[in-house]
């Protein structure tokens, strides 16, 4: 057959392609009158249509013979009819394998290839489509707890709706195949992909600027405030229009510093009420995607002036209180810093403060604590801010290394337990996967940052356009904003460092030593890979400590599936987050902080570790300021304390409850936990995390 015909071969173009995958026809000599297509009806069958869309191929590389192109349509139909149950109806997918298939035999192998890539899009977008829909119906019923902090009103609905759409079109239209491949495959997993081609993920607000200079929301100029109180609730402002611009966290790194300008001779309770209603305002904007309030957080415990002084003492104050009915907030997310000299021992000027941090901590589980001594920030001083999301940013290639004015760009996460499986335990294998991985995360990043450069100051006027990120006040509307955000971050994370050392050498971190030593290389040449990116591309390549909600879930039911139940592994509805010690170890608190610490060296993205208590310890705050301090000599980066906070909101009752309330019976109980990195209420949890929760087992 093939020579039959010995001509060019002919290339197909998109239009010549769609009209081959149309193929729905009728009057045919021979057996085929209907065709039944993908979704099941059943249509006329004309063979004019397969000889049309060979003729227009022809065409596309300078043929003319018409001929010809009947020829090769007749020749699908007598294939066809050769090869087709004469009591079933031939389908549209059964006629284009023949097309291929003749294409192939008659000496048009360039044709048949780019038809077979030209296919296989197609089914990509057919089923991002169906996928789709089935995505919609479910949130139609329930939206989806990706984070803990979405609720589940009709605004929350139509967004994620749209965040799904948005997705589907991201990973069929714009993301290349082998990228878009291994997010669905559970390889890596692209996150915030909704917002890919849309804005950037957070960013440390530079408050005191914009405090001083004023600000437009796009409704009018904001002339710097007079007293304290507007200056609390422009902040809140601030935050909010900046959420509205952006998919991640928003942050304060200097909170006390820049706040305490404003005190001016404010007396403590105008303060107090100002810092009142900041914490009562970032709890009830909803503004963010999805019908969130922002993810706030706020950097403070530094400033040593009597006005910083006031603003860090009445923030906490505030906090401690508590919403209306003394509930728990859940934003912000207050980081404490410490620093030896300034509030770390009994003689330094703001010890008080800590002392007042570690109480509040002691029953609200906020603030965290940022360890400033810890060696990979000293040299920063105390210019490293964090975020509750672990975001850290500091080094940067272009600038000065600073907080305010800068943020992450995007960040993708590697499934590290996968490569585990895939290597068999060959240690020099996983190494050559994990190269390979980080070498296609670094492209999709690269890919990510290059449609991000193209944005323009008008697609964030509020970030951009009021000079937010750090350089924008010196773009117009209509610039581009890639010299601006070459100062932020490009993050590779990871989870389940614990289930790749089960599956590697039998053990996790914490029973083993030699577990520890393979889990720090692994993470080191993580962060070695990193750097080199970092040199290669110039840009601010770092290594993230990920904080993964629905992530943890999502990899491991990808690999349960694909490579069933493996004791330790994926026997269980969540991968370990990050380096942790997974939380089902008996492990005293002290251990787990010297496990954990080696590791927030490496991760220069952001990192967290916890300690996990049975209860509040409303009645021994030396034994949180114990573990703080064991924190600070291990070089913890950053750190919490966890332990239930039960609420009731009929009677007020706190405490643990195990049931109904034991005042007044009351059965609806808020149930706060902190999840990755942010408080939020056990029912906004996804199912790994409430696996997670259930097997978490308290740290003596």
């Amino acid at each position: 057959m093939k020579n039959q015909y010995d001509q060019k071969d002919l290339l197909i173009t998109e239009n010549s392609l769609i009209a081959l995958s149309e193929i729905n026809c009728h009057s045919v000599k021979g057996e085929f009158e209907v065709i039944q297509k993908r979704d099941g009806r059943i249509v006329p069958f004309d063979i004019e249509k397969i000889a049309v869309a060979i003729f227009k191929a022809a065409q596309a590389v300078g043929g003319s013979d018409q001929v010809l192109a009947h020829e090769l349509a007749q020749e699908v139909i007598i294939y066809l009819q050769k090869e087709t149950d004469k009591s079933k109806i031939p389908t549209v997918e059964g006629v284009q394998d023949a097309v291929e298939k003749i294409l192939i035999e008659t000496g048009h192998a360039r044709t048949a290839k780019a038809f077979i890539l030209y296919r296989s899009q197609r089914s990509r977008i057919r089923e991002g489509k169906s996928e789709l829909m089935d995505t919609v119906a479910d949130i139609l019923v329930e939206t989806s707890r990706e984070n803990a902090n979405v609720g589940n009103s009709p605004s929350a609905k139509m967004l994620q709706i749209a965040s799904a759409a948005s997705r589907q079109y991201y990973l069929s239209r714009l993301i290349p195949e082998d990228i878009s491949q291994a997010h669905r495959n559970g390889d890596i997993h692209i996150h915030d992909l909704d917002y890919y081609s849309k804005t950037l993920t957070c960013i440390q607000i530079p408050l005191r600027k914009l405090l001083h200079e004023g600000f437009n929301t796009g409704h009018g100029y904001i002339r710097p405030p007079k007293r304290i109180g507007s200056a609390a609730a422009l902040a809140a402002i601030i935050l909010q229009s900046s959420q509205n611009d952006m998919h991640g966290g928003q942050s304060f790194a200097h909170f006390d510093r820049d706040m305490a300008d404003f005190v001016f001779n404010a007396d403590e309770n105008e303060i107090y009420q100002a810092m009142e209603g900041l914490v009562y305002n970032l709890n009830s904007m909803h503004s963010r995607a999805g019908s969130q309030v922002p993810f706030s957080s706020i950097n403070l415990g530094c400033d040593t002036s009597e006005a910083g002084r006031a603003i860090t003492r009445n923030l906490l104050s505030a906090y401690e209180k508590g919403l209306g009915h003394e509930e728990t907030p859940i934003f912000p997310n207050i980081i404490f810093r410490i620093k030896k000299g300034i509030n770390f021992d009994p003689q330094d000027p703001n010890y008080d403060l800590f002392k007042l941090a570690i109480r509040v901590s002691s029953s609200r589980m906020n603030p965290t604590f940022s360890f400033m001594d810890a060696p990979f920030n000293k040299p920063f001083d105390m210019e490293v801010a964090y975020m509750g999301c672990r975001t850290r940013v500091i080094s940067d290639r272009h600038g000065e290394p600073v907080s305010d004015g800068r943020g992450n760009l995007s960040f993708t996460t590697v499934n590290l337990p996968r490569l585990a499986i895939r290597a068999a335990g060959n240690i020099q294998k996983f190494y050559l996967l994990l190269e390979e991985v980080m070498t296609l995360t670094s492209r999709q990043l690269l890919h990510r940052f290059q449609i991000q450069s193209h944005l323009k100051v008008k697609d964030m006027p509020f970030l951009m356009g009021q000079g937010l990120y750090l350089g924008s006040e010196k773009l117009g509307s209509q610039d581009e904003i890639k010299e601006v955000i070459r100062h932020g971050t490009l993050s590779i994370g990871f989870i389940g460092l614990a289930e790749t050392l089960i599956v590697l050498t039998g053990y996790h971190q914490a029973q083993s030593n030699d577990a520890q030593k393979l889990g720090l290389k692994i993470i080191e040449f993580m962060r070695k890979m990193t750097d080199y990116f970092s040199e290669k591309f110039d840009l601010n390549f770092t290594l993230l400590a990920t904080p993964a909600e629905g992530l943890s879930g999502r990899f491991i039911s990808i690999d349960k599936e694909k490579f069933g139940l493996l004791p330790g592994v994926t026997d269980k509805d969540y991968y370990t987050n990050s380096f942790h010690v997974p939380v089902y170890y008996p492990i005293s608190s002290f251990d787990k902080i010297l496990i954990e610490a080696p590791y927030h060296a490496f991760t220069n993205a952001g990192h967290i570790s916890y300690v996990e208590l049975d209860a509040p310890p409303l009645y021994n705050p030396e034994a949180i300021e114990a573990i703080i301090r064991h924190m600070n000599e291990s070089g913890i980066g950053y750190g919490g304390i966890n332990f239930p906070i039960d609420e009731c909101p009929v009677c007020g009752f706190h405490g643990v409850i195990e049931g109904n309330c034991p005042v007044c019976s009351n059965t609806d109980i808020r149930r706060i936990r902190r999840i990755t990195g942010y408080l939020s209420s056990i029912d906004r949890f996804n199912d790994a995390k409430k696996a997670e929760l259930k097997d978490r087992r308290p740290h003596k």
